[in-house]
């Protein structure tokens, strides 16, 4: 008796609606193919060496910017900023839980990039940065991002300073800095597996560059670091341009278009087009004429599409300047600059899962989140790096969802489907049900039985997430809880109002997937 109402509280008995999506799963089509590291995320330049980075709205007073982005200073505003210390990179818990999204690819960029100065000695303090630079990365800093590497399962990927101390007295790009990384990565048997040549071209104005930085000035510069690049680490991928800011406005201000940096002659050539995806600006930062967004639109279609809105946009560069070139959105969240108060709850976790289903569909290979540990936005708290929402719905993804994309046909209203082969099961499908609807259950009709994860929350601002009723929690010992699965019957499935549910179809047969 027990065990029947809780069945039918979350949703796996028929709830009498009269229309139904009905889901074959051994004869959905293939769309699209990712990368085995498709779900992968960032550790900022600024979380490696300590730095100021977007201070979490538990530990400020709130205050709304005021002015366009691209006129203040990154780190100045102790409103928006704080002081952190390098994070630690060889803490077992965040070893631990990385690993367990694993294989991926590990960021290490950000603005703070920029103007950052390899010290290429033994010492393992940072000492003051030389004149064009605003801060230092020591060799035992990069050495312990390497160790959390390969703990994780990750591939490293990571760009170059452009500020004032690496150009000539002719304000040329020289790549005497970015050898010695490269040298040194290389004396210590390791591989950056891909790198931007720097964070954010778009946003030169306030990520280092010189100033009056134009799309020219970009061309020029890319074509030396091309070359360089090309010479010194062969195998290493190039990613570019790394492009922020359209497809929405996402901040006012002066901002470089894309297309003027693509068009510039010597004309950029990239391994990897690759873009950010912020399709709001958070409370810190959202002035008058910046897209923003609000907690109550959270689960609203207008938001939801936001990405896909990015992404036609710079889709169609990619299509007239870099044609058939895979496509990566190397920094992405709810809201760029350390992301909205409720990035940390259960109610950005939608947001997390559709983006992921929706970029996959279109192919994109790999969509790396900002951050893995580091304000509000992080999949763990910065503090303890205990888990948040946002991670335990990554961990489904990635036990989950294999690197073949399926069609899983036109999604019933409030209720968003996707499908891709399911990982480690030949032949077998996973499906991904996200029901929007506040107050009211959805359904499917299946052709086969399934075991099935439903994500929940007692609220949807909380921090804490059950699965299927029970909530999800570390063990002592710092060990991920068992992801136990229930039976869904073939015939109709519902889904509760405002719930996330993994379906596991083992014995789908479908030929995609073998």
């Amino acid at each position: 008796m027990y065990a029947s109402m809780a069945v039918t509280a979350l949703g796996l008995v028929a709830g009498g609606q009269a229309a139904a999506a009905t889901i074959t799963p051994s004869t959905l089509a293939e769309l699209a193919t990712v990368d085995e590291r498709f779900q992968s995320y960032n550790v900022e330049m600024a979380e490696v060496i300590g730095g100021d980075f977007w201070k979490p709205y538990a530990a400020r007073k709130p205050k709304t910017a005021t002015k366009p982005i691209a006129t203040f200073e990154i780190g100045k505003d102790p409103a928006m900023f704080e002081k952190r210390a390098p994070i630690d990179l060889a803490n077992a818990r965040l070893r631990k839980l990385a690993a367990a999204l694993g294989p991926a690819y590990v960021r290490v960029s950000g603005t703070w990039a920029n103007s950052v100065f390899f010290q290429n000695t033994d010492e393992t303090n940072a000492a003051i940065p030389p004149k064009g630079f605003q801060s230092v990365l020591t060799r035992s800093e990069w050495q312990r991002v390497f160790d959390f590497a390969r703990v994780a399962n990750a591939e490293v990927m990571t760009s170059f300073a452009i500020s004032d101390g690496v150009r000539d007295a002719a304000g040329l790009w020289t790549s005497r800095r970015a050898k010695a990384l490269l040298d040194y990565t290389k004396s210590i048997g390791e591989t950056i597996t891909a790198a931007e040549f720097f964070n954010e071209p778009s946003f030169a104005a306030i990520g280092g560059a010189p100033k009056g930085y134009n799309a020219e000035d970009y061309a020029r510069d890319f074509d030396v670091f091309r070359s360089f690049a090309k010479a010194a680490a062969p195998n290493m991928l190039i990613v570019g341009p790394g492009s922020v800011g359209e497809g929405i406005t996402l901040m006012p201000g002066s901002l470089l278009p894309t297309s003027d940096l693509l068009a510039a002659s010597p004309r950029p050539q990239f391994d990897v087009f690759s873009y950010h995806s912020y399709a709001a600006a958070s409370q810190r930062c959202t002035p008058e004429g910046a897209a923003g967004t609000s907690a109550d639109a959270a689960l609203s279609e207008a938001w939801l599409s936001r990405p896909e809105q990015i992404y036609a946009f710079y889709v169609s560069l990619r299509d007239r300047f870099e044609p058939d070139k895979p496509i990566w959105i190397t920094e992405t969240a709810d809201a760029a600059c350390g992301g909205n108060p409720w990035a940390s709850t259960f109610l950005d976790s939608f947001r997390y899962v559709d983006q992921l289903g929706r970029l996959a569909k279109h192919g994109v290979k790999a969509i790396f989140h900002n951050t893995l540990a580091s304000s509000d936005y992080g999949l763990l708290d910065q503090s303890t790096f205990m888990p948040r929402p946002d991670y335990w719905a990554a961990l489904l993804w990635r036990r989950f969802m294999g690197t073949t994309v399926l069609d899983a046909g036109n999604s019933p209203s409030r209720l968003h489907l996707y499908a891709q082969c399911l990982r480690g099961q030949p032949g077998g499908v996973a499906l991904l049900a996200i029901n929007l609807d506040k107050s009211n259950p959805q359904s499917i009709d299946l052709s086969l039985p399934a075991e099935r994860f439903t994500l929940t929350a007692a609220n949807l601002n909380d921090g804490r997430v059950m699965l299927n009723g029970k909530t999800l929690a570390l063990a002592a010992d710092d060990g991920l809880p068992a992801l136990n699965g229930i039976p869904a019957d073939k015939g109709r499935v519902e889904f509760a109002p405002e719930s996330i549910t993994f379906l596991a179809i083992a014995n789908a047969q479908n030929n995609r997937c073998n």
